[in-house]
């Protein structure tokens, strides 16, 4: 059975295209789907606190919950707008977290997966905005902290953000980026490197001592990508 790599949905409404397509792609999945790897930014905007704080996500909730029933593991890798999944995503789906990146035997081979959002080394405000978001003292203020003012905090940083999106597409090479860093979990022993993050989909192979694969998810946004391993081969798909 296959396995299913997304990210980058960064939902909000559940009026919105992107939101109702995810919904029809995540029932397509019960039954012949394996496991669901979600790499970061699923969600506009997602702490810690439970499920009830942020009842715009309920449908996509159902959703996941639905597949886990099925018998679809869920493994979710933190990315910059999710932190602390933690408990509801241990207790209610059954899924595992990883606040970090992570090399996992799968299918007999050693595929590297992350987020993202660490590769780029010069991004020293991103760097630092999430060694905080992801520490112990932000998990501290999460029950005295209204969900609907921290929304709201993080809908302003995502929209700054944005608007500055050009420019530093402008000054990286992100695919260039991406490529060096696999080089780097190719030569430690890596399969395979599964990475998002930045909104480029596309897969790089090599020959070096066997198949060596990168695969960049794209995103849910405009691109409706995703990722999949089957038999052992990774490939990029897209959604309608």
């Amino acid at each position: 059975m296959r396995r299913v790599f997304i990210a980058d949905a960064h939902l909000v409404n559940p009026e919105d295209h992107n939101y109702g397509l995810l919904l029809d792609f995540l029932s397509g999945l019960r039954g012949n789907t394996k496991t669901l790897y979600i790499l970061g930014d699923l969600f506009e905007f997602w702490i810690g606190f439970g499920q009830s704080c942020f009842p715009h996500y309920r449908p996509v909730l159902e959703q996941l919950e639905k597949l886990a029933s099925n018998g679809t593991d869920i493994v979710y890798f933190e990315g910059n707008h999710d932190f602390h999944l933690g408990s509801y995503f241990t207790a209610t789906l059954g899924a595992t977290v990883y606040p970090s990146p992570a090399t996992l035997a799968i299918d007999g081979r050693r595929i590297h997966i992350c987020h993202g959002d660490q590769i780029n080394t010069k991004d020293i405000g991103s760097r630092i905005m999430r060694l905080f978001l992801h520490s112990r003292f932000s998990r501290l203020l999460i029950p005295v902290f209204p969900s609907q003012l921290a929304f709201l905090a993080a809908r302003h940083m995502s929209r700054a953000s944005k608007r500055k999106h050009g420019e530093r597409n402008s000054r990286c090479d992100y695919r260039s980026l991406l490529e060096s860093y696999a080089d780097r979990r190719f030569r430690e022993g890596c399969d395979a490197v599964v990475t998002a993050h930045f909104h480029l989909p596309f897969v790089s192979r090599r020959e070096n001592g066997g198949e060596k694969t990168l695969l960049s998810v794209g995103d849910w946004i405009s691109q409706f990508s995703y990722g999949e391993l089957n038999d052992g081969s990774l490939s990029l798909h897209r959604y309608r």
